[in-house]
């Protein structure tokens, strides 16, 4: 579990944290195996038996006070009594985790419905027929990729979807599918249960006896567009549109089929939905022509126009998705609108992924699934954060559920190790931590979680044999308690800031003014944020000093020169500036891959968003020797370094670029045994999505893909080339901005 704050010394006081102009907040990814220091968490037993304050329900921990019949809550100082238990247990405190760490993963007892259900992992995949032969083909190729990657013991379902639901049956000899025609009316669903179709049992195989007839199955698939419409057509009703995508009923029954046997045949089933184009026949189609009419309402900002879901059909599906135990991962290949704004609900509040590719030639589509199924996951997650009782959580954002019943509780369908979560600060009251014998604030966060364990890893633990060929089901209680600092001052308090984590949750806030109030909005208040700030810091260190209520005296400082930790913020604003997750659709932003900018980044952690906004480009010599590690993002970077090789790393993309002035001797590509090879392939391995890496010469081949990502000299409103530096000139823009807060005196 790492946990990340945007200050490691936390504000004094609500006076104080007003004043400095930082977001006040942490991120949190709690299942990662280590913490942000590299350090595991100690593992034990027994989590039930952990003591909780009786007033505040913090665990007990190695901040809190123990006496030999009592302790005190680190987090509220409540005193309480121990059990005749406890206090036999902490007599030996080398045997318990929670006194050895304030990071701790504690095993909690199966509950007796767990115990008498099979926990064998469920997978099924939905594929869409009214496509292409290419989209066929990548999505066969990303399944058969998947397969390799599913755990023994795990069953495998194979769907369709156009204007008809199939269903295959690869437990016999030949593969055989069944299908229902899909009511074309809004409010339809199938006339029959998918039971009576075909029993679940015969429609989930186990992979490792199926696995080439799934494949099989896979090869007998054809779009509907070059073969439905003629057999189809003397079955037609009157209206359908043969070739229809009738994506939304074909999810809701296939959710409602699973969800049948949530908790008997399955713990978790994970639901593949590929899709082609946007759903547009039967109940939950989609109304894409708003994408053409965005501009017609003169009042409303085109780009908001796009965000917002058009029907909650999806949103309430992701509702039966959690209730049926199953998670969605929404993979859409296509380069027409889609409408994923509607449709991101179903994959996001089901514990899913949205994965979003413009064509199917250089698509990572069977790299990021493979990817996604080889690393660990855990699911039925609930995760809480308490704090002690001078301060409080003010908003959470990240891809989860609230509890309907409880306060500050988020629970987490489907969570691997690179989901991240954030949450922001504020005071009770005005004293914060000034008041006389204030404690340090104490942060604890709490992830209960449930792991599927393969028969392999239950046979290393010893267990009886006949639990072998088996999966076994852990729930797990993993605790982080942080104790932290406070700044006596300003000077203290901009000394701890930790620029990425306030990079991440100022992208979660735009996200959110976005959603709420369009683009132009976000962005007016992400530029309005870095004019406060940079007014703030130049008024604390006495930089600039306002003289009779108008005139200004000395040189406003927006570079941050007096405090290293400030001095990317500028740069990561205005890069942010020229993300397409914050540029207007005028610049050919498609609001799909906004909303997939969204999802991804607001799940991302903070060195990997860093990365995603603002590239980080090295240069090499030599193929096998690096010359500088970091250069900005500019042209006159590169013709000053006089390097012939540069490595940018945009997160999703990685660039080799030769310079046009390079040595011809030197290899390219560059060879697969070199230290820049060695390089790209650690961060490939390290990364949750696969990133497309792309070669390019300059002077022979097209440099756009590379120069694109040369912001520095780019107009941050994105009117292209501008007769001065794109950076300069915006923070001159600062500058001015800064000015005019000064003296409006706001």
């Amino acid at each position: 579990m790492a946990v990340r704050a945007t200050v490691s010394r936390f504000p004094i006081d609500a006076g104080a944290h007003e004043s400095s102009g930082i977001p006040w907040g942490v991120s949190v990814t709690p299942f990662a195996t280590k913490d942000e220091n590299g350090q595991s968490p100690v593992y034990g037993s027994d989590g039930e038996l952990l003591p909780r304050c009786e007033n505040c329900w913090a665990y007990f921990n190695t901040y809190c006070e123990l006496d030999q019949w009592s302790w005190n809550c680190a987090l509220c100082g409540n005193p309480q009594g121990l059990s005749s238990q406890a206090i036999a247990r902490y007599s030996h405190p080398q045997s318990c985790p929670e006194m050895m760490s304030s990071f701790v993963d504690l095993e909690l007892p199966v509950e007796e419905s767990d115990e008498a259900m099979q926990p064998r992992p469920v997978y099924v995949a939905a594929i869409d027929l009214s496509s292409s032969e290419e989209f066929l083909e990548l999505t066969k190729s990303a399944l058969l990729a998947s397969l390799e990657a599913l755990a023994p013991g795990s069953l495998f379902g194979l769907a369709t979807f156009s204007h008809k639901l199939g269903l295959y049956d690869v437990q016999g000899p030949i593969p055989v599918v069944k299908n229902v025609f899909i009511p074309p009316d809004t409010e339809g669903t199938l006339p029959i249960e998918l039971e009576d179709v075909m029993p679940l049992s015969q429609f989930l195989a186990p992979v490792e006896t199926c696995k080439d007839r799934i494949g099989s199955a896979l090869e007998t698939l054809r779009p509907t567009t070059s073969w439905e419409r003629t057999t189809a057509a003397g079955q037609g009703i009157e209206g359908v549109l043969m070739g229809g995508r009738g994506f939304g009923v074909a999810m809701e029954a296939i959710l409602n089929y699973l969800g049948s046997e949530y908790g008997s045949t399955f713990a978790l089933g994970r639901v593949f939905a590929f899709l082609s184009g946007p759903p547009d026949y039967g109940a939950g189609q989609l109304d894409t022509r708003r994408y053409g009419e965005q501009y017609a309402s003169k009042r409303e900002d085109a780009d908001r126009a796009l965000l917002p879901e058009q029907t909650p059909f999806y949103r309430d599906l992701a509702a039966v998705a959690v209730q049926a135990g199953v998670c969605v991962d929404i993979f859409a290949v296509t380069n027409e609108y889609t409408d994923l704004a509607s449709l991101k609900f179903l994959s996001v509040e089901s514990g899913g992924s949205l994965y979003f590719y413009s064509n199917a030639d250089d698509s990572t589509l069977p790299q990021d699934m493979y990817r996604m199924l080889s690393r660990p996951y855990a699911f039925g997650c609930v995760l809480r954060l308490r704090t002690s009782s001078e301060f409080k959580t003010g908003h959470s954002y990240g891809h989860f559920f609230p509890d309907p019943q409880y306060e500050n509780v988020q629970h987490i369908i489907c969570c691997d190790s690179y989901a991240t979560y954030a949450y922001d600060f504020e005071f009770e009251d005005t004293k914060g931590f000034a008041r006389h014998g204030s404690e340090p604030p104490i942060i604890q966060i709490a992830f209960q979680y449930t792991v599927v364990l393969p028969p392999e890893d239950l046979s290393d633990s010893g267990l009886v044999s006949s639990s072998r060929g088996k999966h076994s089901l852990k729930r797990r209680l993993r605790i982080r308690t942080l104790q932290c600092g406070v700044a006596q001052n300003i000077n203290e308090l901009y000394d701890s800031v930790d620029p990425e984590v306030v990079l991440s949750l100022l992208v979660h806030k735009v996200i959110l003014a976005s959603l709420e109030q369009g683009v132009r909005e976000g962005r007016m208040l992400l530029h309005d944020w870095l004019v406060i700030l940079t007014a703030q810091y130049n008024e604390a260190y006495k930089l600039v000093q306002l003289k009779n209520g108008s005139s200004v005296i000395g040189q406003v400082d927006v570079a941050f020169s007096q405090c290293p930790e400030l001095q990317s913020l500028p740069r990561l604003v205005f890069a942010l500036l020229r993300n397409p997750l914050l540029r207007f659709h005028e610049e050919g932003v498609h609001p799909d891959f906004r909303i997939y900018l969204q999802c991804l980044f607001s799940a991302l952690e903070p060195s990997s968003l860093h990365r995603a906004v603002y590239p980080v480009l090295t240069s090499y010599s030599t193929p096998d020797k690096q010359a500088y590690p970091r250069h900005s993002l500019s042209r006159a970077a590169l013709i000053t370094s006089g390097s012939p090789i540069f490595f940018l790393d945009a997160f999703t993309t990685l660039i080799v670029f030769y310079s046009s002035t390079a040595d011809p001797a030197l290899p390219f590509p560059p060879p697969h045994d070199c230290l820049l090879r060695t390089v790209i392939n650690k961060l490939k391995q390290e990364r949750c999505v696969t990133p497309k890496l792309i070669f390019i010469r300059g002077g022979k081949d097209d440099a756009t893909a590379f120069e694109n990502y040369l912001i520095e000299e780019q107009d941050v409103d994105g009117s292209g080339l501008t007769s001065v530096m794109g950076f300069v000139s915006f923070l001159e823009n600062v500058t001015q901005g800064v000015l005019e807060y000064m003296k409006s005196g706001i």
